[in-house]
């Protein structure tokens, strides 16, 4: 398996990784790299690809211009670049997105052999996988982070947060797993969002990394005298970036105003990059420094202006001599933090919302706390402080729990789930010379559907009376939906045995759709139009030629009308609404049951069913397919099948594992299998 993790914000590179360097240099950046070379490290994973935005910035040096670095044995970084060179915080990306997906589309046509997952971090590295699982077919897995939908809660807003939770709602709708790091991101965060996700999240905890090297050269740890009178007293630890959510200034008003605390303890937050950062962390930074000017302060608290891994290390060294981890922030998606602070043995302070509960819970190492009360927070901290029993049975507990956060057992889990995905849940088939043209194969085909519980639609150019008709008179069997009309209509068993059109399907294809503008704008071209039965809200029909299809396209874009032309059969032109099309239909068909389109199969025989055979996690081409499938991207899971028209469908299923080979073998019919992979 080839797994590419894709991550666009922060500077991301091989270690050591400056952390803090910019707002978006955090802890998701450890998170991908560990997660990737963990599962680098297993037999059964070929290569593992981090692919990222390529950026030129004289501040932050010359290693996020290069296109290729190698991280591990099996792990490389590929850097992708646009013609903006600059690097760009999370807020700017955005505008960014639309280059950036094009040019990681050319890049993977290019590619020798594409990822069989890609790994999305953050919505927008989910809105760009989405961008390429529609015209690769490479199922995409989402890990968010952090969601805008619990800063709101928090009453943490900003100017882009509703386009920030609407980007998150529609990463959660398309992926085809979701990777959350606890419990409560998987229930009540991802829940929070109101998109049906079926069985498609999965907690899978995160490991820690190793704190244990013995730094080459003297860190903060070695030179607290230079902010503290009495640098021998047991440390109250803070490790955050200054950002308003992680509740920094609140944890120095707790110890300011907790005499007991100033006079057992002091007080070091290690707190990014001083030098770099962005406007927001520069006040919360110059918050900070305000509050530590107060004389009550004066020699007991340290404020370092940069740090390194090794200073990180060696801190949580020195918090366990007696000294406490705080995370007072207002919501914590995860805490690594508090994970770190436990294998070094530091007992903790935590806040009482997020991710932080389920860790406290699991390993037993500290104390939970109203993060907006200053009083609880001291008096937390105190109690493990200035109880030397209580600080070793939390720091035993810590030691030990640990462990229950492993990459190993992460590495498995998602190898796991990413396995998962090329197991198919729906099967979509265009009718006329797909499942049509050979009697005896229609019959196999209405036996394998006798037999088998996967759910199966048929997705056709024909209306949906024509439809039913053709799969009357080849006595194939009814489907649990039909899509119609080139995908224009959605229509759906109605629970009484009858059927209904999806209106919220059609609602959608009315997205930039002006029908009477097009109508009017290809009038005068003079191509034969299809029957007036053909015709439909969202859909035009012509006959004529390729040059006939071009034409309407040149015309349309000349016009400034959006819509999608499909020439098929060398005679059908079609002219549906931009968002029409049967791969749409069946994303919306499956969508309904929590699954995406990387939970499906495929299979057509011409032009108009390229869409879906395109998007599909799977695609069968049978052996009478068209000239108009010559050209399909070719990839793992599209399979070129030797047999024809049904017999080619359960050939295909049969390579799937979905059939069995005497049934996709009628008399009379090849069988040799002809499966495309990439090369």
């Amino acid at each position: 398996m080839i797994i590419l993790h894709l991550a666009l914000g922060g500077c991301l590179k091989s270690p050591p990784t400056h952390f803090g360097i910019t707002a978006d240099t955090g802890g998701h950046i450890a998170y991908v790299l560990d997660a990737a070379c963990h599962q680098a490290l297993r037999d059964d994973v070929e290569q593992v690809i981090i692919a990222t935005r390529a950026f030129d910035d004289a501040r932050l040096g010359a290693d996020y211009a290069v296109a290729r670095e190698t991280v591990a044995a099996k792990v490389a970084i590929h850097r992708i670049a646009t013609a903006d060179r600059r690097y760009l915080e999370k807020e700017a990306l955005g505008a960014e997105l639309p280059a950036f997906a094009e040019a990681f589309c050319d890049y993977l046509a290019m590619a020798p052999r594409r990822p069989d997952v890609i790994h999305a971090h953050f919505a927008d590295a989910a809105a760009v996988a989405t961008v390429v699982q529609r015209r690769f077919g490479i199922p995409f897995v989402y890990t968010p982070h952090a969601l805008g939908i619990d800063k709101r809660a928090q009453n943490i807003d900003g100017a882009d947060l509703d386009a920030r939770i609407a980007a998150e709602r529609r990463a959660i709708a398309g992926a085809a797993a979701i990777i959350v790091s606890t419990r409560d991101e998987a229930e009540r965060q991802v829940g929070g969002y109101r998109v049906e996700v079926g069985e498609r999240v999965h907690p899978v905890a995160p490991g820690v990394p190793r704190r244990d090297l013995i730094p080459a050269a003297p860190t903060i740890a070695d030179r607290l005298g230079d902010w503290l009178d009495q640098p021998e007293r047991p440390i109250i630890l803070a490790i955050a970036r200054p950002v308003a959510k992680k509740n920094l200034a609140m944890l120095v008003r707790a110890y300011r105003d907790d005499a007991v605390l100033r006079d057992t303890a002091n007080l070091v937050i290690v707190a990014g990059q001083h030098d770099h950062g962005c406007d927001d962390e520069r006040a919360v930074l110059a918050e900070l420094r305000d509050l530590a000017a107060d004389p009550r302060l004066a020699g007991r608290v340290a404020l370092p202006r940069q740090h390194d891994v090794d200073d990180v290390a060696a801190l949580y060294r020195r918090a366990a001599a007696g000294g406490v981890f705080v995370n007072a922030a207002l919501h914590e998606p995860f805490g690594l933090t508090l994970v770190e602070a436990a294998a070094a043995g530091v007992p903790v302070v935590a806040t009482h919302n997020g991710g932080p509960v389920e860790i406290v819970a699991t390993i037993g190492h500290g104390l939970l706390v109203d993060p907006t009360d200053p009083a609880a927070i001291a008096a937390a901290i105190a109690a493990i402080v200035t109880n030397p029993a209580r600080h070793a049975a939390l720091a035993a507990a810590g030691a030990a729990g640990a462990d229950h956060y492993c990459w190993h057992r992460y590495a498995a889990a998602t190898r796991g789930i990413y396995a998962d995905l090329a197991a198919p849940r729906l099967l979509a088939s265009d009718i006329d010379n797909t499942l049509t043209g050979d009697a005896a194969a229609a019959e196999a085909f209405a036996a394998w559907r006798a037999g088998s519980a996967l759910p199966f639609v048929v997705a056709t150019g024909r209306s949906f009376d024509a439809a039913r008709m053709i799969l009357r008179r080849w006595r194939l069997p009814q489907p649990d939906a039909f899509i119609v009309d080139v995908g224009t209509r959605l229509i759906l068993a109605d629970g009484h045995g009858g059927w209904r059109e999806c209106a919220d399907y059609a609602a959608s294809l009315d997205t930039q759709w002006d029908r009477a503008g097009v109508a009017a704008a290809l009038a005068p071209l003079g191509i034969t139009p299809q029957p007036p039965a053909t015709e439909g809200r969202h859909k035009i029909s012509f006959y004529g030629d390729a040059a006939d299809a071009a034409r309407i396209r040149a015309t349309l874009a000349e016009a400034g009308l959006a819509a999608r032309v499909i020439f098929s059969h060398d005679r059908l032109i079609d002219v549906l609404a931009p968002t029409g099309g049967k791969a749409q239909a069946i994303a919306a068909y499956a969508a309904r049951f929590g699954w995406t389109l990387a939970d499906c199969i495929a299979a057509g025989d011409s032009g108009n069913d390229a869409d879906m055979l395109t998007a599909c996690g799977h695609a069968i081409v049978v052996g009478n397919a068209s000239a108009d499938l010559a050209d399909l991207p070719v990839r793992a899971g599209l399979h070129r099948v030797a047999a024809r028209h049904a017999a080619g469908v359960l050939q295909g299923l049969a390579a799937l594992g979905l059939a069995d080979a005497d049934i996709a073998a009628p008399p009379l019919v090849a069988v040799a299998v002809a499966v495309a992979v990439a090369a």
